[in-house]
């Protein structure tokens, strides 16, 4: 269910993270002549034509490492992308030709038996182009002629990469199918809450933080309602997860949030909301998913001395970008409060696929633009001339104005409070997109 992950591999001083940087559309990886410079991998979800995927940059791989200890790590590191990697851009530089270095990274490749694309970097001229042929040495298949620096045959490139992986069409939203992640912490309680709900014991549950390591499905039937459960690994707050691993769990995670419609964002009553929870909320709102909040292990709430009044508002005053999210209190490990967790994923859904009767949404529109009038700079008006639920999963509103740009932050919260106060869209992100008439 997740985004299909591409690795980028190749031995150092390639253009790998120019490449990475070229796919991502900006500069995230540090790109630099020394070789070694990505010891660490980069991820980021990317979009190119109608195609969406994780692309990953990683370590170069050296046939005489300048540092043994480190090189030991960076290895285990690379295998790990190759394992979770659904496809592979090998990269190597055309200056250079075939060395012992890419012989060695081309073998690691091979042995991973995913499919790979081979890309032949820095093919800045026609000459470069014609240097290509030694790389079928590799037994990698057509090498690509490209300049990442350049931007040039990546769009070829690409569109081989998309050939090679098997058909990824994201599933219609239906009444009778629905994804939901379950998102949170490390030893948040996911994994036991997956099981009480599912029935199922097919998540391993332990008091170590961080045993789940990848994303693990089940589909279950509720009341005639298919939902597929995705239970991830433990998100940390970007930056501190640990290497290897760890890493890539977080890559499937992050990428079962993009694929689902509802998350359930697991809480622990012991720690309650902290940095991290409020960092994987924001993945949660970068992605606009339908959101459910679940305090759990709320079985210690007497001696920990917490009320639920309390609790739910410093949730919501922590959250505000999930407006009037629903919160349920759980004990995964008691079975308190699971049996209303599963209909209250049924009304959230509901609220994030809905739509509205254009009539009714227009209306609410032009009475709150009479009860507070759009505001001005200077002589200058914008001025609202119809708007229109242009979508669902997330609802989308799309107005069409005068002067778009001149409407005020504040004033589109204003009409999204007032869409809501109408329609509700309860635990529901709210999109809001504004074009001008000759953009029509």
């Amino acid at each position: 269910m997740a985004l299909p992950v591409v690795a980028i591999i190749g031995r150092p001083n390639v253009g790998k993270s120019t490449l990475f940087n070229r796919l991502a559309g900006r500069r995230i990886a540090i790109v630099s002549d020394i070789p070694g410079t990505t010891r660490d991998r980069v991820s980021i979800d990317a979009e190119w034509g109608r195609y969406r995927y994780l692309v990953v940059d990683t370590a170069g791989v050296e046939d005489q490492p300048h540092n043994e200890l480190m090189w030991d790590d960076i290895k285990a590191q690379v295998e790990i992308a190759l394992n979770q990697a659904d496809a592979i851009i090998f990269v190597v530089d055309v200056n250079d030709g075939v060395t012992n270095a890419d012989r060695d990274a081309a073998n690691m490749v091979r042995r991973a038996e995913k499919p790979v694309v081979l890309a032949a970097n820095k093919a800045d001229t026609l000459s470069r182009e014609d240097m290509i042929y030694e790389f079928f040495e590799l037994g990698l298949g057509d090498p690509h002629p490209i300049s990442a620096y350049h931007d040039t045959g990546i769009g070829d490139l690409m569109q081989n990469v998309f050939e090679q992986l098997p058909p990824f069409e994201d599933q219609p939203i239906g009444q009778n199918s629905i994804r939901v992640a379950i998102a949170g912490r490390p030893n948040a309680g996911k994994s036991a809450l997956f099981n009480a709900m599912t029935g199922e014991e097919r998540a391993i549950v332990s008091p170590v933080a961080g045993t789940t390591r990848d994303t693990v499905d089940s589909l279950f039937d509720y009341e005639g309602t298919r939902i597929t459960f995705l239970d991830t690994a433990g998100l940390r707050r970007r930056g501190k997860a640990e290497a290897g691993i760890e890493k890539y769990s977080a890559i499937r995670a992050i990428g079962a949030i993009e694929r689902c419609y509802v998350v359930v964002l697991v809480l622990d009553a012991t720690e309650f909301v902290t940095a991290q929870d409020q960092h994987i909320g924001g993945y949660i709102d970068d992605a606009s998913r339908a959101t459910v909040v679940v305090i759990n292990k709320w079985d210690l709430a007497n001696e920990l001395g917490l009320v639920k009044a309390e609790a739910a508002e410093a949730v919501r005053n922590r959250f505000k970008f999930i407006p009037d999210v629903p919160i349920v209190f759980t004990s995964a490990l008691k079975g308190w409060g699971v049996d209303t967790l599963l209909p209250t994923i049924l009304e959230v859904f509901g609220e994030f696929s809905k739509q509205m009767p254009r009539a009714e949404v227009s209306r609410v529109i032009f009475d709150a633009m009479g009860e507070n009038p759009l505001p001005g700079i200077g002589t200058r008006r914008p001025r609202i001339y119809r708007c229109i639920q242009s979508r669902t999963s997330p609802p989308t509103f799309q107005f069409t104005a005068r002067n778009p740009e001149l409407i005020h932050f504040s004033y589109r919260r204003y009409l999204e409070n007032q869409l809501r106060e109408r329609f509700g869209f309860k635990g529901s992100p709210l999109r809001m997109t504004f074009q001008s008439r000759e953009d029509e």
